[in-house]
């Protein structure tokens, strides 16, 4: 697949694109049954720069998911299991005093688990909110600091982090702030009767998947972030920005209209909204999604596609929707058959 000049570059980009991606989504299904929607999330997420929040009882792949990723890539994959007593050097590093030749001593770094590519965070909900500040910093910053100097952490850089909603006993929930901070969040719930049936085919015979690096060793860092560029350099018109403008403003209680007969969905159950990182996030993974449909321009349907893993981690819930067992997933859908009555031509007869 390599060529002379430098890939994902002109009128063959986004095929080259579509290829990839493809591949790569390939490769992860030797090894992962079922799971479609999860693996796409996973990697929607990756080429739009994002970070991703998994949710799930043990035993259903999460860690299997982020292995069979980082071989599908060729890139370096470390992984931390978070625990209670977890320290934040643990995770960035720390400085340890060396000894020279001559018996002089001095500082050295010791680079924690964030200094990879790929980086698995298991069960980050265990570790203190300190612990967990220290790697959502780095997420965000994508630089540490230890000793008063700042290093930057390789590129590309990307975590999955993992979290357990059972056995919440001595947990560390992340605030809704620090959720915020995740590209998006993806659910991962049973495999169904014959996925489990293939899992066991799988897992208990002698044979396993074996997974292959899509992009050549030597420029596989280079050519995943020219498709992260890529990305970005796909147009959204006008009408498709005011959507999504209005999708997000949409998720926003009217404080006014709680609790009154014509209150809303949204004003009925919600306590607050998507913020702009909502938006930025709806965006960005929709213009994946055209990229993968083979287009360079996002069309409704692109939002349509990406607005619940984007938003349902945005939108925060009250105990009204506990009681009435509604999600956010419920709200984010409604909020679209309202807002899209406006902005969609009617289904031609």
């Amino acid at each position: 697949m390599a060529g002379s000049r430098r890939r994902f570059e002109g009128k063959d980009a986004i095929e080259e694109f579509r290829e990839v991606f493809l591949a790569i989504r390939d490769e992860i299904g030797k090894v992962i049954v079922g799971q479609e929607e999860i693996v796409e999330g996973v990697l929607v997420s990756l080429f739009a720069r994002g970070h991703v929040l998994l949710e799930g009882v043990p035993g259903l792949g999460k860690t299997l998911l982020v292995k069979s990723l980082s071989r599908a890539l060729g890139f370096e994959f470390k992984r931390i299991q978070f625990t209670p007593d977890l320290m934040p050097a643990d995770i960035i590093g720390t400085q340890l005093v060396t000894e020279g030749d001559h018996g002089s001593k001095r500082f050295e770094f010791s680079p924690g688990p964030v200094f990879t590519n790929v980086l698995l965070a298991d069960e980050i909900n265990r570790a203190t909110p300190r612990t967990q500040s220290a790697l959502l910093e780095a997420m965000e910053e994508r630089q540490v600091s230890v000793g008063g100097v700042t290093r930057p952490l390789d590129e590309p850089f990307f975590v999955l982090a993992t979290q357990n909603p059972i056995e919440m006993e001595g947990t560390y929930p992340l605030p809704e702030a620090q959720v915020d901070r995740f590209f998006l969040k993806v659910f991962i719930d049973y495999p169904t009767s014959s996925e489990l049936q293939e899992i066991l085919r799988r897992t208990t015979a002698t044979r396993s998947g074996d997974i292959r690096p899509v992009l050549p060793p030597e420029t596989a860092s280079g050519d995943l972030l020219q498709m992260q560029r890529l990305v970005r350099e796909v147009l959204v018109s006008a009408e498709v920005e005011r959507y999504v403008i209005e999708l997000v403003t949409a998720t926003r209680p009217d404080r006014r209209r709680a609790g009154t007969p014509e209150a809303r969905m949204v004003d009925r159950y919600v306590s607050y909204g998507s913020s702009p990182r909502g938006a930025q996030a709806l965006v960005l993974a929709s213009k994946v999604t055209a990229l993968l449909d083979g287009r360079a321009n996002v069309s409704y349907d692109d939002v349509d596609r990406a607005l619940v893993p984007a938003l349902n981690h945005r939108v925060v819930l009250n105990f009204e929707a506990e009681a009435d067992r509604v999600d956010a997933e419920a709200v984010l859908r409604r909020v679209r058959d309202e807002v899209r009555k406006a902005h969609r031509p009617p289904a031609a007869p």
